[in-house]
């Protein structure tokens, strides 16, 4: 089992130039962080106007607007739009799992986190990055800055294989940091040993907003398997007989079509959006298809 990637298969020109055309929006980012260029919450000093209030004493005079006094004889202040950054936190698995076929599934994961961080970076805004499988790690504080992409490369190319994926302590721990409203990306096949429902009410918790990026292979749904077999779990080595029929293939295409349905239902539900990435397919493509125009409204 591969436990690893290497920088050359995440960094490329071609791959930067593809990523540079796309853009991560924000329907408005959350107070507190610095200008850049995203719409924020707060009215302030900014450079397009918003909307009028009522003077209150302690205003700044110099934002009053003398034309709408001369007219109604009312005092009132001009707000104009503030623009900051929106942080951008990507959460990769890197549960022992993804590093199992050949490409590992890990590698379009950390190539899509790569892809993300570029568009985040290039345009201002903060980024962190908190790969995690049984448990979360910090792997870059988030920071800003175009020259930082090698940074974030660097960073994934050291990611090791963990072991199970567990969602709740993913949560959990990210909830513990405390860190500034924003827009988490999780980059996994979310797969969890305890289930579908554990995935989705541990996300639930999230306070921020969520894009999911769910990494799949054609044999997910149709795996090339027939017979007698011992299956083998490579994360908790537990392992299980099966005889593989064409009604058992059946029975398993429905119940991931079940599971398919229903994670797409939570992201519905959850206003999250929801991109999905063969992992034997060039990466970028297929993020495109989440930015419309250029562009993803988070």
């Amino acid at each position: 089992m591969a436990e690893e990637v290497s920088l050359e298969s995440l960094l490329d020109a071609e791959f930067l130039e593809s990523v540079s055309r796309l853009r991560l929006v924000a329907r408005q980012v959350p107070r507190g962080g610095r200008f850049a260029d995203q719409r924020s919450r707060d009215l302030g000093a900014g450079l397009e106007f918003r909307d009028h209030r009522p003077y209150s004493p302690g205003d700044d005079l110099r934002s009053m607007d003398w034309n709408l006094y001369r007219r109604l004889g009312k005092v009132f202040l001009r707000l104009f739009e503030e623009l900051e950054d929106l942080p951008v936190y990507l959460c990769p698995d890197v549960s022992a799992s993804a590093f199992l076929e050949e490409p590992p599934r890990a590698l379009a994961g950390l190539r899509s986190s790569l892809a993300l961080a570029s568009i985040a970076l290039g345009q201002h805004d903060s980024v962190g990055l908190f790969p995690f499988a049984e448990d979360l790690h910090i792997a870059v504080r988030p920071m800003s800055g175009t020259g930082r992409l090698m940074t974030f490369a660097r960073a994934l190319a050291d990611v090791r294989a963990g072991g199970s994926t567990d969602f709740r302590t993913m949560v959990r721990k990210l909830g513990a940091l405390r860190l500034r409203s924003g827009l988490v990306v999780i980059v996994s096949d979310f797969f969890d040993p305890t289930g579908l429902a554990a995935v989705t009410s541990a996300l639930k918790k999230l306070r921020h907003r969520l894009l999911c990026v769910q990494l799949v292979r054609k044999t997910d749904r149709d795996p090339k398997v027939e017979g007698d077999l011992r299956l083998v779990d490579c994360e908790t080595g537990g392992s299980e007989d099966v005889s593989v029929t064409t009604g058992i293939l059946e029975r398993y295409r429905a119940a991931y079509d079940e599971w398919n349905e229903g994670l797409a239902a939570f992201a519905q539900s959850r206003r999250a959006g929801l991109v999905r990435i063969d992992v034997d397919e060039d990466v970028v493509p297929q993020l495109a298809s989440l930015f419309a125009g250029g562009r993803y409204e988070a």
